[in-house]
């Protein structure tokens, strides 16, 4: 199981924490993620971390935002701050087997959390 969740509404300036759990079939997860999909835009890649140590944000949300995996819950954290109207979109957690940096790269997908920061 895939869970996702800390999406909401929020001002602009404010904050959330999202959350990508795995547990069950999922095994020997050494890669998780988020990329965003905007109306009318391309998916784009938020944040990577891998278990060795390994992540990437990108520049657009370095400033602002930070990955984090606890291992041992298989979890992983994308902290965002300082939220702006443009980071509006559906975030994605998306898992894998491999040390890759590319969530869009990654096997499994979760279902998507909303996102949407008002001006």
């Amino acid at each position: 199981q895939l869970v996702e969740s800390g999406g909401g509404l929020v001002q602009s300036g404010g904050s959330l924490r999202l959350s990508c759990s795995v547990s069950g079939n999922y095994f020997a997860i050494n890669a998780m993620g988020w990329f965003r999909e905007a109306p009318g835009k391309q998916r784009e890649v938020v944040a990577a971390v891998t278990s060795n140590g390994r992540s990437v944000t990108a520049e657009s949300v370095k400033a602002r935002f930070t990955i984090t995996l606890e291992n041992a819950k298989n979890t992983a954290y994308l902290e965002m701050n300082d939220l702006k109207p443009e980071d509006t979109a559906v975030y994605y957690c998306s898992v894998d087997h491999d040390y890759e940096l590319d969530p869009l790269k990654y096997q499994w997908w979760g279902q998507g959390t909303q996102v949407t920061v008002s001006s």
